[in-house]
């Protein structure tokens, strides 16, 4: 069975000023399971960034990003079977997981929080993958 793949893009067009050349989507999905690609605090049809230098801000889109994608993949949140969170800073934890923690309440995922030197841009704090099941 091939894989669906959702709004796929070139990296040369979303990092310009990078010298890159890949072909990435922004969801996989392989019969029932759903990847999603690190979600960051930008918009999916704008790319404009969202949030800068306010953490619980940029959570907030990240997890709208994770919503709209899952909705667009057959799936809500309630879906979702694994979290895995990156920050910059871990002052910025409370915040974020305050955020996320509203959003996934009553879900009970596996989550994974890991503090990173940075991430793609320099005004993203925050970065979080998952992996959804849907029935």
């Amino acid at each position: 069975m091939a894989h669906t793949r959702l709004r796929p893009f070139n990296t040369k067009d979303t990092y310009p000023e990078q010298e890159l050349d890949n072909d990435l989507c922004q969801a996989v999905i392989t019969q029932n399971t759903i990847y999603l690609r690190g979600q960051v605090p930008q918009d999916l049809d704008t790319r404009e960034n969202v949030g800068v230098g306010d953490p619980a801000a940029q959570a907030e889109k990240v997890i709208d990003n994770i919503e709209l994608l899952l909705s667009e993949a057959g799936a809500k949140l309630t879906d979702i079977c694994k979290v895995t969170v990156y920050l910059t800073d871990i002052r910025y934890r409370e915040a974020t997981y305050r955020v996320l923690g509203r959003r996934l309440k009553g879900v009970f995922p596996v989550f994974t929080g890991l503090v990173v030197v940075a991430l793609a841009r320099p005004e993203w704090l925050i970065e979080v993958d998952v992996i959804a099941e849907r029935e």
